[in-house]
C-alpha cells in the first residue's frame, strides 16, 4: 500500500528510507523543486510544524505524496503511495514518525559539523505502521519489503541516478523452461494467487455478493483452454494438423438465447460445482450475519434496519477529535464551512446581537455556503436554491443577542437542509406489505428497482430480499433484466446464496427467470401472475439499466410499469455521481410517469416513489447526492447502501445526513 518513505533534509540529504515497491527519484525531486524550492504549492498555514493533514497532497504522475516538515531540524517527511488508494492513516504515520524520529536522533542531528547520523529506525517505523494500519481496521498487507536502510553515509536526493536503478526485489526467479510432455501441467500457466491478506478492507468472502466458482469446478474457460492446448502439444518429428483444421468453431446461439453446442459444454458460470442447474442443495459456505450488527427486532416482532446515524458516527467522532486538538486560545469560531466560513466569520465576527441583515451583509457569506454545499458534492442547482431559501429567511431578520452571522447562518442552513431531506409521507415498507398481503384482497406486493447502467440494481434488490427474509416473506425475485449478457446469472447466484441464508433466518425466496431476449415488461407481468397464484408475499422485479438522456430506451419504462403496477418503484442513484442526480431523478420520473400528452404510466398517475443511494460508503462526507435527488423530484429517500454485504443497507437519519453536510 506504502511505495516508499523518505527522511531527508532541506538541502536534499536522505537520512533514511523504507521502500517497498520502485520509485523514479523524480517523484521526490519534483516535490522539493515545486514545494520547497519554487514554492508552487503553499501549506496552509498552521505555525511551525503544521500537522501533515494541513499541507495539501502533491500528486505526480500516478503517486500522491504527503508531508510534513520538522523546522528545528531542517527535516522534511515524505511518504509516497499510489492516487488510486486512500490511506486515512498516513497523516498520522507522518505525525508520530516526526515525533519519534527528532525524539531519538535530536541530539546527533544538531550537533556542528555532522558528517555522519546513525539512524537505526526500523523497528520504530515498522511498529508504527502495523499499528496505524490496525487501529485504521488494515491488517498489514503492503508490498514484499525491497530496500530498508539507514543511511550512514548521506546521499543527495537530487542526485541524478540517486534512485534512477531499483534494488532488485527478492523472491523473483527465473521461469523455467516450459515441458512438452503431456502428462505434466505446468504451474506457470496459471496466475499467482492473490495473498488473503491482500485486501484487508475487503469483507470475508463469506456472504460477499459475488458468484461462486466456475461450471461444474472446472474452473475458466480460459484455464482449461490453456491447459488443453499444453497437453495438445505434439513431440519432435510427430505429425502436426493443418492450421485450418485448428481454428474455433463459431458458436451459434438460438433465438432464446442459447448456445447450439456439441457435447456437454457448459457455459452458466454461475452454477455452484458439481451443479449445472443453479439449483443446487445449500452448501453451508455462506457465514451466518448476525441481526444485531445491522438492525434489531421491535416489541411487534418485526426486524427493522439501523438507520445511518451508527455509520456516520466514527466520521463525526474523528471530526469532533480534531477540532478539540485545536488550540483554544483563538476566540474566532472556524465556523460551518471550515476554511471558507472562516474567513467568513473573521469578517463579521464583529457584528453580535440587534443587527438587522441586509442582502449586503449576506452577499459574502452566502457566495461562501454556495461553494462550501459544491464542494459536499450538491448540484449546483440545489446549491442555488438553498441560498436562495436561507437568504430570504434571513433577509431583514435582526441578528439574537450575541448571535453572529455565522451562527444565524448555519441555523438557517440546518432548517433548509433538514426541510428538504425529510419525507413527507410514510416509509414504513413493512407495514405496506402487510396490509397488502393480509385480508380478503390478498395479493402479492410488488417492488419494482430502476436506475442507470452500473449503480447497483441488483445488488441492492438483493439487500431488500436479504431484510424481507428476516421478517420471514416469501419472496419471488422476477429478472426482468432481459438485455445484459450475466444478468439473469447474477440474480441465480444471489438467489441462492438467500435461500442457503434463510434456512437459519426464515422465510423462502425462488427466482422467476424467462431468459435474454424476451420483453422485460412481459416477463414482470408473468412473474406477478405467477406470484398471486402460488401466494408469495413480495415480488422484487429487477430492470436492465439505462441511459436517462436515451429517450428511446426511457420509453420503454411506461409499458413495464403499466403491466408489471408495482406498489412500489425506487430508482437506484450512485453517492458519487455529483451534479448529474438532478437530471437522472427527474427524466426517471418523468419517465414513470409518462408524456402528459400520452397519459399517465402507471395508471395512477405516481412517478417514482424513493430512492436507494448506493456506495455510501465511498464518499465519506460529502452525501450531497441526497441533498440532490430529493431537491429535484421532492421523493425521498428510503434506503442507503453502505458496502458489499448483504446486511450493508440502512434507512436515512436526517440528523447525521445534515450534521455530515454542516461539517
Amino acid at each position: 500500500m506504502l511505495d516508499s518513505f523518505e527522511i531527508l533534509t532541506t538541502s536534499g540529504v536522505v537520512l533514511w528510507s523504507k521502500t517497498y515497491a520502485p520509485v523514479s527519484s523524480k517523484i521526490v525531486n519534483s516535490l522539493i523543486n515545486d514545494v520547497f524550492i519554487e514554492e508552487r504549492v503553499s501549506p496552509i498555514a498552521g505555525g511551525e510544524d503544521a500537522a501533515a493533514a494541513r499541507n495539501p497532497p502533491y500528486k505526480k504522475e500516478k503517486y500522491t505524496l504527503k508531508w510534513t516538515t520538522a523546522k528545528d531540524f531542517g527535516l522534511i517527511f515524505v511518504a509516497v503511495y499510489q492516487s488510486l488508494l486512500q490511506l486515512s492513516w498516513i497523516d498520522k504515520l507522518l505525525d508520530n514518525v516526526r515525533t519519534l524520529f527528532t525524539s531519538l536522533y535530536g541530539a546527533q542531528l544538531k550537533k556542528t559539523d555532522t558528517t555522519k547520523v546513525d539512524c537505526p529506525f526500523n523497528d520504530y517505523f515498522n511498529r508504527q505502521v502495523q499499528e496505524l494500519e490496525k487501529s485504521a481496521g488494515n491488517a498489514p498487507s503492503r508490498h514484499p519489503e525491497i530496500t530498508s536502510q539507514p543511511n550512514t553515509e548521506f546521499a543527495l536526493a537530487n542526485e541524478p541516478g540517486a534512485f534512477d536503478e531499483a534494488p532488485p526485489i527478492p523472491g523473483l526467479r527465473k521461469l523455467p523452461p516450459r515441458t512438452t510432455n503431456g502428462n505434466t501441467t505446468s504451474t506457470d500457466a496459471s496466475p499467482i494467487s492473490t495473498p488473503a491478506n491482500s485486501r484487508p478492507a475487503t469483507p470475508q468472502n463469506s456472504h460477499l455478493l459475488t458468484a461462486k466458482g466456475g461450471p461444474g469446478g472446472k474452473g475458466s474457460r480460459r484455464a482449461r483452454k490453456a491447459a488443453n492446448n499444453i497437453r495438445s502439444i505434439s513431440p519432435a518429428g510427430s505429425a502436426t494438423s493443418s492450421t485450418k483444421g485448428s481454428l474455433k468453431k463459431p458458436r451459434k446461439w438460438d433465438s432464446d438465447g442459447l448456445a447450439d453446442e456439441d457435447g456437454d459444454v457448459v457455459l452458466d458460470y454461475s452454477a455452484p460445482a458439481g451443479d449445472t442447474d443453479g439449483e443446487s442443495a445449500p452448501s453451508g459456505g455462506i457465514e451466518e450475519v448476525k441481526q444485531e450488527t445491522w438492525g434489531r427486532r421491535t416489541g411487534k416482532g418485526e426486524f427493522v434496519l439501523k438507520d445511518i446515524d451508527e455509520e456516520m458516527d466514527s466520521i463525526l467522532s474523528s471530526a469532533e477529535a480534531k477540532k478539540s486538538t485545536t488550540t483554544s486560545s483563538s476566540s474566532k469560531s472556524t465556523g460551518l464551512l471550515g476554511s471558507g466560513m472562516a474567513s467568513i466569520s473573521n469578517l463579521f465576527h464583529s457584528v453580535v446581537g440587534g443587527r438587522t441583515l441586509t442582502q449586503s451583509d449576506l452577499a459574502q457569506p452566502l457566495k461562501a455556503m454556495e461553494d462550501h454545499l459544491l464542494r459536499k458534492n450538491v448540484a449546483r442547482e440545489a446549491a442555488l436554491h438553498l441560498c436562495s431559501s436561507v437568504e430570504r429567511s434571513l433577509l431583514d431578520t435582526q441578528t439574537a443577542t450575541f448571535q453572529s452571522i455565522d451562527a444565524a447562518l448555519r441555523s438557517a442552513m440546518t432548517s433548509a437542509l433538514t426541510k428538504i431531506l425529510t419525507p413527507t409521507s410514510s416509509l414504513d415498507l413493512l407495514r405496506e406489505i402487510q396490509t397488502t398481503t393480509t385480508g380478503p384482497q390478498r395479493r402479492p406486493y410488488v417492488l419494482s428497482i430502476v436506475g442507470v447502467n452500473g449503480v447497483g440494481k441488483s445488488t441492492n434488490l438483493s439487500k431488500i430480499a436479504f431484510f424481507l427474509l428476516q421478517n420471514k416473506y416469501r419472496i419471488l425475485i422476477a429478472a426482468a433484466d432481459t438485455f445484459r449478457s450475466g444478468a439473469v446469472e447474477q440474480l441465480r447466484v444471489h438467489a441462492r446464496n438467500l435461500r442457503e441464508l434463510s434456512v437459519r433466518e426464515g422465510g423462502e425466496i425462488d427466482l422467476f427467470e424467462r431468459g435474454y431476449g424476451k420483453d422485460a415488461a412481459d416477463v414482470a407481468r408473468d412473474a406477478v401472475t405467477y406470484a398471486k397464484t402460488e401466494r408469495y408475499d413480495v415480488v422484487l422485479v429487477d430492470t436492465a439499466g439505462r441511459r436517462h438522456n436515451d429517450a428511446r430506451l426511457m420509453g420503454g419504462l411506461e409499458k413495464f410499469a403499466r403491466l408489471a403496477k408495482p406498489d412500489k418503484c425506487l430508482m437506484v442513484g450512485e453517492a458519487l455521481v455529483g451534479g448529474d442526480a438532478v437530471q437522472q431523478a427527474r427524466h426517471f420520473n418523468e419517465s414513470l410517469v409518462g408524456n402528459p400528452t400520452g397519459g399517465g404510466a402507471r395508471g395512477n398517475g405516481r412517478g417514482l416513489d424513493g430512492f436507494i443511494v448506493s456506495k455510501c460508503d465511498t464518499v465519506g462526507d460529502m452525501v450531497g447526492t441526497l441533498v440532490s435527488m430529493v431537491f429535484a423530484t421532492g421523493i425521498p429517500v428510503v434506503f442507503l447502501g453502505t458496502g458489499q454485504h448483504y446486511s450493508d443497507l440502512r434507512t436515512l437519519n436526517v440528523g447525521s445526513v445534515v450534521r455530515l453536510l454542516m461539517e
